[in-house]
């Protein structure tokens, strides 16, 4: 008898736990997966739900409408976007054969006034009451009366068409950004797609026809070497961990020899002799930067370009950027280690990323979260929410900052950009070594990264155009129409 009754209790308490492991389990996907689950594109009962307000517009920050939609039935709608492959990157699209990505993606929510989470545990145990009840009940069947909030965003549309014309029929991508702020003030990348027309453009991506991959959004997706550009992160460095490296004399032979097989030269194979940090800056010597990073050692330049947001996932509102990657290096990879710091080794950085260290400077060494939206408003055109500025981090001092300014605008007198109109900019240049698919070395990337005006900027932009070639041939011209046009108006 004993041995049945504790067979019984065995059984009842493997009953037990099965049953509660299946209410976790229930649980834990009502509270916490709900959303992953709605945002799934074959999920046709929560698209249907989704679909029950007629989706929110998206404005440019002066207010003027990106998207329009219409109720299409009781619980299908379509969207249609206003100038769609120009803002097509930053906006993102929303489809139910396709999803969601972009901003309609991080701001569905918002858009669509419907939250999946709102059906979970924990908005059920939150915000449970008779009243909630009554007003759910009354609500429905008069959905298709209500909209979804708008959002306006930070874009600036004089400044998005002049970035997205500039860039012409290159591959590549435009990032302008208020350093004060960290707002998007322009974001395009090439090649691009019509929104409008989802199923050509996935059709071409799926049959391989689709050239240079214009689904991808290079401006916070696309990785690329820095290049030169990235001396600006080993100038930070060293100021900060060289004692007097400001009043050094540097040597420079026009190379770097580390064995039988590898060295590092100065572009064209120049020889700048006797120089200074600022003068190496301005000539963007990589003897002297491969030197700086040989004395610097991995882990202090590593820890510089962190503190810029490498290797981390930087805060964003409205999107999010891919991370850049600086590599762990070890003391004998000399080699390695002097190209990490002209930007090259296995350095690869987003053209976003680039922005924020051009902003850095800018904004006396603090760098300020990037953002995609002003503010989030009902239907009504009242304000639901503002959002706010906020700081990354003070990445480098004010003092630093300073001096890099210094060395930017000294750059840009001694190259005199014809683009720039005697703007009053600081700058870096910087050519990106890659290699092909086979192993040989491509055409560089052309990148130019700068900001302006010297004195209290107003903007800081950043460009890469893939295969542009040496110097800032390709990249300068488009930084420069973008700066006189925020500047002279």
């Amino acid at each position: 008898m004993n041995d049945f009754r504790n067979s019984v209790k065995r059984v009842m308490v493997v009953f037990l736990f099965c049953f509660i492991a299946l209410i976790s389990y229930i649980a834990y996907f009502q509270a916490f997966r709900a959303h992953d689950i709605a945002a799934q594109q074959g999920n046709k009962r929560l698209w249907a739900q989704r679909n029950e307000v007629l989706r929110g517009t998206i404005y440019d920050r002066n207010g003027t409408a990106l998207t329009t939609g219409e109720k299409t039935g009781d619980l299908t709608q379509s969207r249609q976007y206003i100038n769609g492959d120009l803002y097509v990157h930053a906006l993102g699209y929303v489809n139910q054969k396709y999803g969601l990505t972009g901003l309609e993606e991080s701001y569905d929510e918002e858009l669509s006034s419907y939250s999946s989470v709102q059906t979970g545990l924990r908005s059920f145990f939150q915000d449970f009451t008779l009243d909630s009840l009554k007003e759910d009940f009354k609500t429905r069947g008069v959905e298709e009366n209500k909209v979804g909030n708008g959002v306006i965003t930070t874009l600036d549309p004089t400044l998005q068409k002049i970035a997205y014309d500039a860039l012409g029929n290159n591959r590549g991508s435009v990032v302008a950004l208020d350093p004060k702020t960290g707002e998007v003030l322009a974001m395009v990348s090439k090649p691009t797609y019509d929104p409008n027309n989802l199923d050509a453009a996935m059709a071409a991506a799926n049959a391989g026809t689709a050239e240079n991959s214009p689904l991808i959004n290079r401006s916070i997706g696309g990785l690329y070497p820095p290049g030169s550009t990235f001396k600006v992160i080993t100038t930070s460095s060293a100021l900060d961990n060289i004692s007097g490296v400001t009043s050094k004399t540097f040597q420079d032979n026009g190379k770097i020899q580390f064995n039988d097989t590898q060295s590092l030269s100065n572009a064209g194979g120049a020889v700048y002799g006797s120089i200074n940090l600022k003068k190496a800056f301005i000539v963007s010597s990589n003897v002297v930067f491969g030197g700086l990073a040989q004395e610097l050692g991995n882990a202090e330049l590593k820890a510089t370009a962190e503190k810029f947001g490498f290797n981390n996932a930087i805060p964003a509102e409205g999107f999010s950027i891919t991370k850049s990657r600086f590599p762990t290096l070890e003391s004998y990879e000399a080699g390695m280690i002097a190209q990490s710091g002209i930007g090259q080794s296995s350095i690869l950085t987003t053209p976003m990323q680039m922005a924020l260290v051009a902003s850095t400077i800018a904004n006396d060494g603090v760098m300020m979260n990037p953002t995609l939206v002003k503010e989030v408003i009902d239907m009504n055109g009242n304000s639901v929410k503002k959002i706010a500025s906020k700081k990354y981090g003070q990445v480098i001092s004010s003092s630093d900052a300073a001096t890099i300014t210094d060395y930017m605008t000294g750059m840009v007198i001694d190259h005199n950009f014809p683009s720039f109109n005697g703007l009053n900019a600081a700058a870096k240049t910087g050519t990106a070594d890659h290699l092909k698919a086979d192993g040989t070395l491509d055409t560089p990337h052309s990148w130019f990264i700068s900001f302006a005006p010297a004195e209290n900027p107003k903007i800081a932009v950043a460009v890469i155009v893939e295969n542009g070639g040496y110097g800032a041939t390709a990249a300068a011209p488009i930084a420069g129409k973008i700066m006189s046009s925020a500047l002279n108006r």
